[in-house]
């Protein structure tokens, strides 16, 4: 088959050139676009990350695809209609980083709860003094985890570990689990009123958009954490920096934002509640978040070590092999069950 691979890093090359010994194979670090997508007509196999947007239009410069494997687990970037339409099927990576992201909800929970960030400015300045760096302890807090996949079930495993209790909700809970791991299931609203931390571990749907939105915020523990290590538009960014000016929220951890590439000058407008088109309240939103001393950002890199990366395309390679041997695998619906060369 003929396979191409974009957003290609340096070091995931030495495990994609595997598909070199039976196929024709191909790479470049670039995103898939609509102006590099008509060189490519004849690829039967693409495989992307999330920076490619794969919608109807640049489907149709794709005559001749049947697979795009992208190297994450989440979909959102690609049109699965679209796909389904023209029955090209869809596979992720469902599980590589579930440890890797959960470690990272805890880096960034520590950070905060120790003030470290504020501590490593100051004494690099000179300032050795612990003075106004007090923090909080984790062990006997209420952490409470929205999304109990394969990443938030490793942030209770986590949490127990320091000794806090955990509420999680879910759409389907699974009862097994929490009396395995020992944490409750309970409402939403139940949730964000008795957690000391809110960890947010669900995809991004038109269902969860804006999940925590004013009515949530309003609702949350006076004082609590947030933590979003999943998808930006999962939180009201315009209601986040109220919560925070506030001190309803003390303080929030993110690493995902909705318009990560594109940070305004706008500050100001923020404090406002005129209407704002809806991209430029996000863009301003982000610029304010960046520079709000009770906020830790990072660059959607809570997946980023090298053994989860290793991991992402080691199963992307599997999951092209398993594709071209006619039984498909990690499928994102049942487009194109049946595989095959």
């Amino acid at each position: 088959m003929r396979i191409h691979a974009f957003d290609v890093e340096e070091r995931e090359l030495g495990a994609l050139s595997q598909l070199c010994d039976q196929h024709q194979f191909s790479h470049s670090a670039e995103a898939l676009t609509a102006a590099n997508a008509d060189r490519l007509a004849d690829a039967e196999v693409i495989s992307l990350f999330i920076h490619s947007r794969v919608d109807r239009e640049l489907l149709s410069r794709l005559p001749r695809l049947r697979l795009l494997a992208t190297r994450s687990t989440g979909y959102d970037h690609i049109d699965l209609a679209a796909c389904h339409e023209r029955g090209i099927a869809v596979c992720n990576v469902p599980n590589y980083g579930e440890r890797t992201v959960a470690e990272h909800v805890f880096a960034m929970l520590l950070a905060l709860s120790h003030r470290i960030v504020e501590a490593a400015a100051r004494t690099r300045n000179g300032l050795f003094t612990p003075e106004g760096l007090e923090g909080f302890d984790l062990c006997g807090r209420t952490l409470g985890v929205i999304g109990t996949g394969s990443i938030g079930r490793h942030v209770i495993r986590i949490a127990r570990g320091f000794d806090m209790k955990v509420l999680a909700q879910d759409l389907a809970p699974d009862p097994a689990l929490a009396a395995r791991e020992g944490f409750s299931y309970v409402s939403l609203p139940e949730l964000l009123a008795a957690s000391d931390v809110v960890s947010l571990h669900v995809p991004a749907t038109k269902a969860t958009e804006n999940l925590l939105g004013e009515a949530e915020l309003a609702q949350i523990k006076p004082g609590a954490v947030l933590i979003n290590t999943a998808r930006g538009q999962l939180v009201d960014l315009r209601a986040l920096i109220r919560a925070l000016r506030s001190g309803r929220i003390a303080a929030a951890g993110l690493d995902v934002l909705p318009g990560e590439p594109m940070i305004r000058e706008e500050a100001e407008l923020i404090s406002t509640s005129a209407p704002m088109p809806q991209a430029l309240a996000t863009l301003v939103a982000e610029h304010v978040l960046l520079h709000m001393p009770n906020v830790l950002v990072t660059p959607h890199s809570a997946f980023n070590t090298r053994e989860a990366v290793q991991r992402i395309v080691e199963t992307t390679v599997a999951n092209i092999r398993a594709y071209a041997a006619g039984a498909p695998q990690n499928l994102v619906g049942n487009v194109g069950a049946q595989g095959g060369t």
